[in-house]
């Protein structure tokens, strides 16, 4: 099937009862199993079917066969939010005196768990420049068990080569390469395709699509995900409401639909922006202007509805003038909704609460920020008109 069909058909089948068109709404807790079967989780048969709504949901089930032939996945699993399902591949895959590296901007929900909790479970970390094939290959050592890579980064739109940081990785005896495919979705990249060991998404942004549902996928094989399931659903219990799922469901439908007019739309944004006098630098793989350009076009299908700018006036009077201002575009955190986002991320702010880099990292980062930097997540509005809302504002 084409990616278009896969989004619609794929994980779904009409009701052998009802033979109702659309998916089925299954909010039970508990079911009765077609055989005897063990009572703990560890004893359960999967031919015995569903058990208890913790380990596997009917809905839920869907949402994941739905996601993995997106994705081209063996299989998938789903958790309560992005990340629930970054803290599921994180600890249901790394041990005390392992080894991880991260990118040095990651979205600040990853990077504030990696640096606030992992260190208390005895997992040794690294934040590396991955623009830089030398700094994580310097980085690798003996204990090296994951690779973690943001691709674009969230929010610099920095990109990370997935193919040559996969063979690196895997080369040097590291297992697990994940891959953060937020701000891409299926559409944009598939990373497994690339060498990657693990994908994982926040459903709530461009799968979902309507910024009415939380949710969190880990997508890979399907022997590694079963294992996974067993820890991080059963006993870590972040797992997605069937009612999530079904609502997801509905969104990932019309996925490769909406991906095509984010693109298209936030080119038309980023390009209106670079041409503002306002505006003294652009963000956005999809423009030449992009240091990473010629590695986006290689690796990306789309280049997805997300662009960050800066602005020569001081971003914070401007965004003051947006919270009240704004007609259209919503200030609001969040991304790949219907509706398009935009926030202010002031560069002196995430570096004291989330990054708090050292001093050669933290160079990097105010280059490449300045003062802040706007995130915006362009949606399905006309370009007219979300460029006429900014105009206000600028």
């Amino acid at each position: 099937m084409k990616i278009e069909t896969m989004a619609v058909h794929a994980g779904e089948a009409v009701d052998p009862t009802t033979r109702a068109s659309s998916p089925n709404l299954v909010m039970s807790a508990t079911f009765l199993p077609r055989e005897l079967t063990g009572f703990s989780a560890w004893d359960e048969d999967e031919s015995a079917g569903y058990i208890y709504a913790r380990s596997g949901n009917p809905t839920v089930r869907q949402l994941e066969e739905k996601l993995a032939a997106l994705e081209g996945a063996e299989d998938a699993r789903c958790f309560a939010s992005g990340i629930a399902a970054t803290h599921a591949v994180i600890m249901g895959r790394l041990s005390a005196g392992d080894h991880a590296i991260f990118p040095e901007n990651a979205y600040s929900g990853t990077a504030e768990f990696i640096r606030n909790s992992l260190p208390r479970f005895g997992i040794k970390t690294s934040f590396v420049d991955t623009t830089d094939a030398e700094a994580v290959a310097a980085a690798i050592t003996p204990a090296t068990r994951m690779l973690w890579l943001e691709t674009p980064c969230n929010p610099t739109l920095q990109l990370a080569d997935i193919a040559l940081f996969a063979d690196l990785a895997h080369a040097r005896g590291v297992p697990d390469v994940v891959v953060d495919g937020t701000f891409t979705s299926p559409i944009g990249t598939r990373p497994l395709s690339l060498g990657a060991d693990f994908v994982v998404h926040s459903l709530t942004k461009y799968i979902s699509g309507h910024g009415d549902a939380m949710g969190g996928a880990v997508l890979g094989r399907k022997a590694d995900l079963d294992a996974l399931n067993l820890e991080a659903a059963v006993h870590f219990g972040g797992v997605l409401s069937p009612f999530n799922a079904w609502l997801i469901m509905r969104g990932a439908e019309t996925l490769p639909i909406r991906m095509r007019a984010h693109q298209d739309n936030a080119m038309a944004v980023a390009e209106w922006l670079e041409a503002h006098p306002a505006v003294s630098r652009v963000f956005y793989p999809g423009l030449p202007s992009h240091p990473q350009h010629d590695l986006a076009r290689r690796q990306m299908a789309n280049f997805s509805g997300m662009i960050a700018f800066q602005t020569h006036q001081d971003g914070a009077e401007i965004a003051r003038k947006m919270v009240s201002d704004l007609q259209h575009v919503h200030f609001a955190v969040s991304l790949g909704h219907l509706r398009s986002l935009i926030y202010w991320i002031g560069t002196d702010d995430i570096l004291q609460s989330t990054y708090q880099h050292p001093p050669e990292a933290e160079a990097r980062f105010r280059a490449l920020t300045g003062r802040g930097i706007f995130r915006l997540s362009v949606g399905l509005e006309h370009p007219d008109d979300i460029c006429a809302d900014l105009a206000r504002c600028l």
